[in-house]
């Protein structure tokens, strides 16, 4: 495909229930991609729940292919640990309303790449109409009903959502959640006694065992934040251990793939189970109904799912160690579209393997958007 040149601009913005800071800085912000010549009628825009998406791997080789493309932040990157998903996308909403308004693009698509997937999904349903309840404590934001819905919808490498995802890489043989080296031997991935390869009877127990855990830690933030409140204070924070324990990272038989054994986005899974590094190490109580909860979360991403019935594009690499073909094939399930599509491609998580990977995804990307008239 031929390639034109492309500039970046950085954009930064306020939104309806985020100001200045004092420091001086704008909570949203973003670099935009464009081509450097022609006229831009569709861009994407990603963003994630906390990473950093403003240099977004595919924003050069989206413009450089005619389209713009917003990779956008809210006040929450970086900032995992305070993350509040109805001011999440109170954010998102001005990245999109400026895509139409000082960008003058006419179609508007989300990337949910990642992390962020589930992020976009749920952009895209309350977009079209609110039907979540505010953070225990909290209230809706008005501006949440302003919020524009986009024209098509894009997953890439995507997890199925935010309360899922932990709960798929959950350690449940933590035995006591303020002390990281607790171990329940019957239920330890890691002895040699239990596998791999596991046993279905394992695997059974284990994954029980993992929603388990979620539900207690939900519980007791629910106790934590009518004590503390008790006491005079609003919120409180907590660390919380040993998140690199999905049994697919050690045994490929289970949603096989040609993913690399023994290894995560940390490297190997044990070192890095039983190291500070993880996703939701800290959180506020509240952060942890908002994003993380099984049972309180609107980060799930089945139920913004079912509410998207714009065409949408799956896409799923194979050699991905986090995220794998059934996660793919339950999003892909799931979405309400009818125009709808779903490819398996060679490559990582990131597609920086193999040397091609990109620029096919990428290629993809824009036939089937030709296709969409966008």
């Amino acid at each position: 495909m031929e390639k034109t040149s492309y500039t970046r601009t950085f954009v930064s913005l306020a939104s309806a229930t985020g100001m200045r800071n004092g420091a001086g800085f704008l909570p949203c912000q973003g670099l935009y991609y464009q081509p450097t010549s022609g006229e831009v009628k569709t861009a994407l825009i990603a963003t994630h729940y906390n990473v950093d998406f403003s240099e977004h791997y595919l924003g050069e080789y989206m413009a450089s292919r005619g389209y713009g493309f917003l990779g956008w932040n809210t006040r929450f990157r970086g900032n995992e640990g305070f993350f509040l998903l109805e001011h999440a996308l109170v954010d998102i909403g001005a990245g999109v309303r400026w895509l139409h308004e000082q960008a003058g693009v006419e179609k508007v698509v989300l990337l949910g790449n990642s992390g962020g997937g589930s992020l976009m999904g749920a952009y895209q349903s309350q977009a079209k109409g609110v039907t979540m309840t505010a953070t225990p404590g909290l209230t809706l934001p008005a501006a949440l009903s302003d919020i524009e819905p986009a024209d098509l919808y894009i997953s890439l490498c995507a997890h199925a959502g935010r309360p899922e995802v932990l709960t798929d890489w959950f350690d449940p043989s933590i035995l006591d959640e303020k002390d990281p080296t607790s171990i329940d031997p019957a239920l330890n991935m890691y002895d040699k006694a239990n596998g791999p390869p596991y046993s279905q009877e394992f695997i059974d127990v284990y994954r029980g065992a993992q929603v388990a855990r979620n539900h207690r830690i939900t519980q007791w933030c629910h106790e934590e934040l009518e004590r503390v409140q008790n006491l005079g204070m609003t919120d409180r924070s907590f660390n919380m251990y040993r998140t690199w324990a999905d049994l697919r990272l050690m045994d490929p038989s289970i949603d096989p793939s040609e993913r690399r054994e023994r290894w995560c986005y940390a490297g190997d899974p044990e070192t890095a189970n039983f190291s500070p590094r993880g996703i939701g190490l800290t959180n506020t109580l509240r952060t942890w109904l908002s994003m993380w909860s099984l049972q309180e979360s609107h980060c799930k991403g089945a139920p913004h799912l079912t509410r998207i019935s714009e065409p949408a594009l799956v896409i799923q690499s194979l050699a991905d160690t986090g995220v794998f073909p059934s996660d793919a094939k339950a999003i892909y399930d799931t979405l309400s579209s009818i125009d709808k599509e779903l490819y398996m491609v060679k490559g990582d998580h990131y597609l920086q393997t193999p040397e091609t990977a990109r620029d096919d995804v990428a290629d993809m990307i824009v036939d089937w958007l030709a296709r969409h008239n966008a």
